[in-house]
This record gives structure tokens, C-alpha cells and sequence, in this order.
């Protein structure tokens, strides 16, 4: 059975997201903890063809209110997915630093993995509130 789950894509990357469902599963859920008020794409082998099961997954964050302006959360998020159960690197980008040539590249091909403001999900060391 295959277990990879294909995200669709943006019109010119028809291919989507090549990713296991439950490494998928894992991304969101950090990113709605640590990043939820931010825009998150994929980019890279896993999108636009040519990954293998240990391809990194590549990440770019955006501030939905002003793509000029850091979201502030790379680093931390970073450090997040180094400390996840994730068996593949997460490389993790901040739209508002990278060159506008590297920004046209990654516009050709990505998936949308976070739309911008979520509700964000309680860390394991928060207690929800009722």
C-alpha cells in the first residue's frame, strides 16, 4: 500500500506534494503549534519531481500581512523539526530574506502547506483551555 500522500499542487506543478501522510501529519501539526499566524509553502525535489525518501523537505514561511517583513519564526521552527521524530531534514526559508531570483524559482513550483492565520494548537506542555 502506499503510504505517500500527493498534495495538489500550483497550476504549473500539477504534481503536488511527494510526502509520506504521516511525516505530512507531523509537519502541519508543528507548524500549527509553533508558526499558525504564518503562510507556509513546499518547494523543491518534493514538489517539482525528483525526490527520494530521504530528500529534505524544503520550506518557505511568509507573513501574510507584508511579504517584505520576517515572520521571526524560522530559527525557533528550525529547532523544532531538528527536535522532531521527522526522519528527513527540514530546511526552512524566510520569504522577506531570500533574493527575489530565489523567489521567482520557488513561485514555479510549490504546495501551499499553511494558508496564513490558524488557530493555533496547544504545545504538549500547554494545557488547553476550556
Amino acid at each position: 500500500m502506499n503510504d505517500h500522500l500527493v498534495l495538489p499542487g500550483t497550476p504549473d506543478a500539477p504534481l503536488g506534494l511527494d510526502l509520506p501522510a504521516r511525516y505530512l501529519q507531523s509537519v502541519r501539526e508543528i507548524l500549527l503549534t509553533h508558526c499558525p499566524q504564518t503562510e507556509v509553502w513546499a518547494f523543491g525535489s518534493r514538489v517539482s519531481g525528483g525526490c527520494h525518501e530521504a530528500s529534505d523537505l524544503d520550506l518557505v514561511l511568509r507573513n501574510p500581512r507584508d511579504l517584505e517583513e520576517r515572520t521571526g519564526a524560522a530559527v525557533a521552527l528550525k529547532n523544532r523539526f531538528v527536535e522532531s521524530n521527522l526522519p528527513i531534514r527540514v530546511d526552512v526559508l524566510d520569504w522577506a530574506l531570500i533574493p527575489e531570483s530565489f523567489r521567482n524559482e520557488i513561485t514555479r513550483a510549490y504546495v501551499v502547506l499553511q494558508s496564513g492565520p490558524q488557530k493555533a494548537m496547544p504545545s504538549p506542555t500547554e494545557t488547553p483551555s476550556p
